[in-house]
């Protein structure tokens, strides 16, 4: 019953200044709103990466062509030329947990069909698989067959940037175009999957047999990369390392003699797309947390102006009974039920922002239960720790003294 009365104290002593409650939760609502406002785009931003890495095949394992020194001169990154087709088939053959490989060409070209023109960035050479380990399904048309990889046969699949270039309305599926001058029929046009999160557009790109681009259009015998499939998620490391190690052992690499391939998988791609974005969830949440610390000194400066001003009450309050703990209890209620109140407005608040941001600005917002739960605790906690101090010094008051106050 006395801490009953205590909360009801301490609610009317708020009610009765509504406009400066108001005003001293307000710092508590912004500085939850922009919490769960950051959280909520932060968050959002991560699932849209993981989301368009996961659109270019789960599971995946990317074998690169490596370093290469000559005479003192490095070449970095592409610069070895020892990726063979042989060692595809190697790494399909010898390891149990990969369920799929295509080996990869990449250059770009000019393209022609009729008198339109386009110069591609993304022309690839492929093996059938590819577009199975891509999880990349067809808008028109179908993908090339093993037929038409074994006999290096001249037809191509594009992409939709390439079929609206090209042909405009118009079915491109068997039509021809020029690729470097040489003639391909397309047998097929990818799904639009539109621009990816570097601005890049995955859909400008035209897809032939490896064969047909190492003999007709590249003329050159190794490979700039491997695409590897691998049966679980659970795969992902070790198949990676026997992948090493089975092309350490082609490639006669002993240590400490440098590897002239690089491998990274699935799960390597996703963490290294999401540091940025973590890093700026980070920082814009630590200045989303000094307005909740600001919000903390406002409520600090506020209850100690009402400790002053109520001076004689607490003298009166000290006179019939009550005490220190009392006091000091009333006092904590206040300024918890001021934090509190702003931490629940600040959510609501925090999470229309993130959603009215998401449908105006096209960003993606996704608010977790943990940052709402994190945010309100964290409000309520700052409330009564900036609290107490005017709380004790409340209940530390000589009542003779605070009944002379004027």
């Amino acid at each position: 019953m006395k801490l009953g009365n205590t909360f009801k104290i301490a609610f009317l002593a708020l009610r009765r200044n509504k406009m400066r409650t108001l005003l001293t939760a307000l710092g508590m609502i912004i500085g939850v709103a922009a919490v769960i406002t950051m959280d909520g785009i932060g968050n959002g931003a991560k699932a849209q990466i993981r989301a368009q890495i996961s659109s270019l095949g789960e599971r995946l394992i990317n074998v690169y062509a490596g370093n290469f020194s000559a005479g003192g001169v490095r070449t970095g990154w592409f610069g070895a030329s020892t990726l063979t087709v042989e060692d595809t088939m190697a790494i399909l053959r010898e390891i149990p947990s990969v369920v799929a490989a295509s080996p990869e060409v990449r250059s770009n070209g000019q393209l022609i069909a009729g008198n339109a023109n386009w110069f591609t960035t993304e022309l690839i050479g492929e093996a059938e698989s590819f577009f199975d380990i891509r999880q990349w399904p067809f808008a028109r048309g179908t993908a090339f067959s093993d037929e038409h990889v074994r006999r290096a046969d001249k037809v191509a699949v594009i992409g939709a940037t390439i079929a609206r270039e090209l042909f405009g309305d118009e079915d491109p599926v068997g039509q021809t175009m020029r690729i470097r001058n040489v003639p391909f029929v397309i047998v097929g046009v990818l799904v639009p999957k539109g621009l990816n999160m570097y601005g890049q557009d995955p859909d400008d790109l035209v897809v032939v047999p490896y064969t047909t681009a190492m003999k007709r259009l590249f003329g050159r015998t190794f490979l700039t990369s491997i695409l590897v499939e691998v049966a679980t998620e659970s795969d992902l490391g070790p198949a990676e390392a026997q992948i090493i190690s089975l092309l350490r052992q082609r490639h006669n690499i002993i240590p400490p003699k440098e590897d002239d391939f690089r491998v990274r998988n699935q799960e390597d791609v996703v963490r290294m797309a999401t540091e940025s974005t973590n890093v700026m969830t980070a920082l814009l949440g630590a200045t989303a947390l000094v307005s909740l610390l600001v919000g903390g000194i406002g409520i600090m400066n506020i209850m100690l102006v009402s400790v002053t001003e109520r001076t004689r009450e607490i003298g009166i309050r000290i006179a019939v009974g009550a005490r220190s703990r009392d006091i000091l209890l009333q006092f904590l209620i206040e300024a918890a039920t001021l934090s509190s109140t702003g931490g629940i407005l600040g959510v609501i608040l925090g999470i229309a922002m993130a959603k009215l941001m998401s449908v105006h600005q096209g960003w993606p917002s996704l608010v977790s239960i943990e940052s709402i739960a994190v945010a309100f605790l964290f409000s309520t906690a700052v409330g009564i720790f900036f609290g107490f101090y005017p709380a004790r010094k409340a209940s530390q008051l000589d009542p003779i003294e605070a009944l002379r106050y004027e």
